[in-house]
């Protein structure tokens, strides 16, 4: 049973959504200490409130219009994506950012802001198998799914069924692949 949601740009999520990136860049939210990973998938919960569009990249601005002019969080969310942990990098080099800028649509300003923040705390690359779900739940979102938080706890009424990968078995793996080779230079231990 699915029990949590990665609160993530909704922006973010459409370019997931549509197989453009399998990468996210994440750091954690002000009301954590730190970033972690303790659930192997999860649904993505798109957050519209604190997008900025100034830190996506234009021509990506340009195709997920519609989400970035959203600037409230809805009442209720539909939970249309899944996403599984293929990989996940810690990043601590600013040269790392710049190999992986071409496989996401957040600026270099963007991956280097959040690489600033909290110096003694790794930048997290992470590669999502994202799915679509055929019927998606829809979460009535109240004050516990709201914060600068990464994770949300979901209602034990959420259910995943049947769900559909964005990319097939083959465009995954060489979207995958890409990220890898891309950090390979840079690689890291936890």
């Amino acid at each position: 049973m699915p029990d949590a949601a990665l609160k993530e740009w909704a922006v973010t999520c459409e370019a997931l959504a549509s197989g453009e990136q399998v990468v996210i860049i994440r750091k954690g939210g002000i009301g954590e200490k730190r970033f972690a990973l303790p659930h192997p998938s999860f649904f993505l919960f798109p957050a519209y409130a604190h997008q900025r569009p100034e830190l996506v990249r234009p021509d990506a601005a340009a195709r997920y219009a519609a989400a970035l002019e959203r600037r409230d969080d809805p009442a209720h969310l539909a939970l249309t994506l899944w996403a599984q942990i293929h990989d996940a990098y810690p990043i601590r080099d600013p040269e790392a950012l710049d190999a992986i800028g071409a496989l996401q649509i957040l600026t270099s300003d963007y991956a280097h802001e959040r690489l600033r923040w909290r110096r003694t705390q790794p930048l997290w690359a992470v590669v999502l198998r994202v799915s679509r779900l055929a019927t998606p739940p829809v979460l009535e979102v109240g004050p516990e799914h709201g914060g600068c938080v990464s994770w949300v706890v979901l209602p034990e009424s959420v259910e995943l069924g049947p769900h559909t990968p964005v990319l097939d078995d083959m465009r995954f793996a060489d979207a995958a692949d890409a990220v890898a080779s891309a950090l390979a230079p840079f690689a890291l231990t936890a």
